[in-house]
């Protein structure tokens, strides 16, 4: 089979890379450019837009013995990902970027360019395990190691993606895959893995976002109130907070019950954030739109081994699920704290991903 492995210039999609060639397959490497200046997303070998990621994956393809080449899809990746991140902030919600770059980027513009091309599949170092289904439809699983386990931001891939997919990595720990590329003589063996948002510099999102908006954001400062009303401090922009979120919120008054207070809700037209205790952030239900079904589309999902998982890394949830149209209602059996309109929600029918869709609005657990 022929296969395009994307290379990030890190140890899992090396790994994944090495494994596919060794599978027999005629392999070819090819980085993603992402950023025309590099620089200007983010500096350092933190995240996968930097010439020293590049160069990573290069000496890898090269002991590989693969021949590599870049991609420049920095264009599609600020229209799709970069954008969509800004104008979703500017909303009053909360995007995951990286469940939207393997939606429109490593799965819609790589996947589609790889075929036109004439390869089977595109292989990457995610941590996912794919199977055949009892009815023949390819089926997406948790990976084995349920740390580095990355189906949630895979719960975007349609049936025909995931046919043309290859995840060598979802049967291994990270532990494993880190000591094969040192047997491997890649150099990559020992190099941190990225966290925040790759496009990002230093995690501050806040910031980035202020410089990056500019006139576009929806204000630059309001009130920040409590639940009655009540006028408790003042912020520069609605788009530097998200639902749940403690620090950073400036009140000047403490709480009369000396509790430290979050943020429940966003209105951007307003310019108001509104805070209050922890427990007003429970909640039980959730709607979605939106949705991406990774086969069949599903009437209704019940039983004890339908799950929801609202974060990356975050716990799941017992829940029962119906779906109408492009509309998908979530009664969480086991409640949820801080969830925000633009986060994905990922079904699961035990270790299986259904499909992801993304909250519009949640409903609060009744005091």
């Amino acid at each position: 089979m022929k296969v395009l492995a994307a290379m990030s210039g890190g140890v899992d999609s090396a790994v994944a890379a090495a494994r596919a060639a060794e599978a027999g397959h005629d392999v070819t490497g090819v980085h993603l450019a992402l950023s025309r200046n590099p620089a200007s997303y983010r500096s350092g070998a933190r995240g996968c837009c930097t010439i020293e990621d590049a160069n990573d994956a290069r000496r890898a393809a090269d002991v590989i013995g693969i021949p590599f080449y870049v991609w420049d899809l920095s264009e599609r990746f600020h229209e799709d990902v970069v954008e969509d991140f800004m104008d979703e902030y500017a909303a009053g919600r909360t995007p995951n970027p990286c469940l939207r770059c393997n939606e429109k980027i490593k799965f819609a513009a790589v996947l589609d360019r790889a075929l036109a091309l004439g390869f089977d599949a595109v292989a990457t170092g995610h941590y996912a395990r794919l199977a055949t289904g009892p009815d023949g439809l390819v089926e997406m699983h948790r990976a084995v190691d349920q740390g580095k386990d990355q189906s949630y931001v895979l719960g975007v891939l349609d049936q025909d993606q995931l046919r043309h997919s290859l995840f060598p990595l979802g049967g291994s720990t990270k532990t494993e895959v880190r000591a094969e590329a040192a047997a491997r003589g890649l150099l990559v063996a020992d190099k941190p893995d990225s966290h925040d948002i790759c496009f990002v510099a230093d995690g501050d999102n806040a910031g980035w976002l202020r410089e990056k908006l500019g006139d576009r954001a929806p204000n630059h400062g309001g009130a920040i109130v409590d639940e009655a009303g009540a006028v408790l401090g003042e912020h520069e922009g609605t788009y530097a907070f998200t639902i749940g979120q403690r620090k950073g919120l400036r009140i000047g008054r403490p709480a009369p019950d000396g509790r430290p207070r979050f943020v429940l809700d966003i209105e951007p037209v307003s310019g108001t954030v509104t805070v209050g205790p922890r427990e007003r952030l429970a909640v039980d239900g959730l709607t979605a739109t939106r949705p991406r079904w990774c086969g069949t589309v599903p009437d209704a999902l019940t039983g004890p081994g339908v799950t929801v998982q609202l974060r990356a890394h975050g716990e799941e949830h017992r829940a029962g699920v119906r779906v109408s149209g492009d509309t998908v209602e979530i009664d969480l059996l086991d409640p949820a704290s801080g969830v925000a309109p633009g986060q994905a929600a990922v079904v699961y029918d035990g270790s299986r991903v259904v499909g992801s869709a993304t909250i519009s609005a949640t409903r609060r657990v009744e005091a």
